[in-house]
Order: C-alpha cells, then structure tokens, then sequence
C-alpha cells in the first residue's frame, strides 16, 4: 500500500492497519506489471456505505502528463454500485465527508448533494448517472 513517502496524500498503508474499511483498488496490468491508478476506503455506518477517503495516484493528476483520465469518476462509480447493495433505507446512497473547498466541483462533477457541515451525498438516481458514465 502506497505511503505519503511514495507521494501520494495519504498513508493508506497507516489506514489499512488502523481500521477496518475494505480498500479498493484500480489498477491496470500492462506486459508484466501492475500499476496502481487510484485507491478507496469504504465501510458501512447504520446501513450507509461512506466513502472515507478517494485518492488518484500521483502519476493521474493534474491537467496535463497525466496516465488516465477519470480514475476518480471509476472509483465513485464504484463506490455508488455498492451502495446498492444495501436493502435497508439508504439503499443506494453513498455518504461522504468533503473538503470544504470541494464540495462544489463535488456537486457539478458527480451530483453530490450537500447534507450539513462538510457531509455530502450522493442519492441512487445520481448514483445510476455515474456508474452508466464511469463504469
């Protein structure tokens, strides 16, 4: 698991050891390889599947060089598909705590929803809208 030594914002090798989320990773085989393209923590909460933390790696950032577009949108995509798996009342939800500089490209770009403070959401009708565009 990357650290913030290896440059990436997180120490998701830290974060794997000191909670029990499940982390999920996308990551591209090419010849003999594997890359790693972006990372996602997940648990679930009183039948909500929040989304912890979502971070593309290094090499996938900014405007230009970067490897891949989208890897964010795949990996909320993701995150969205398994909010579906959930029979209770929030049955296709995906909660969130944004930045708060963040929230309004989260609302432009994925139709999140602001709930209150930094918590975000993103309801089953959007969530459907990404995982047709991003997966």
């Amino acid at each position: 698991m990357p650290r913030k030594s290896d440059g990436w914002s997180f120490d998701w090798d830290g974060h794997r050891k000191t909670t029990k989320n499940e982390l999920f990773a996308l990551i591209i085989h090419e010849n003999s390889s594997t890359t790693l393209e972006g990372l996602l923590s997940l648990r679930w909460e009183s039948g909500f599947l929040i989304m912890d933390l979502l971070e593309v790696a290094p090499h996938n950032l900014g405007h230009e060089n970067k490897r891949y577009d989208y890897v964010a949108g795949c990996l909320v995509a993701f995150a969205c598909s398994g909010s579906f798996l959930s029979g209770g009342d929030y049955f296709g939800f995906l909660s969130f705590t944004s930045k708060t500089k963040l929230m309004p490209y989260y609302q432009k770009k994925y139709g999140a929803t602001p709930s209150f403070g930094q918590r975000m959401y993103i309801d089953p009708m959007a969530g459907r809208n990404l995982i047709q565009k991003y997966l």
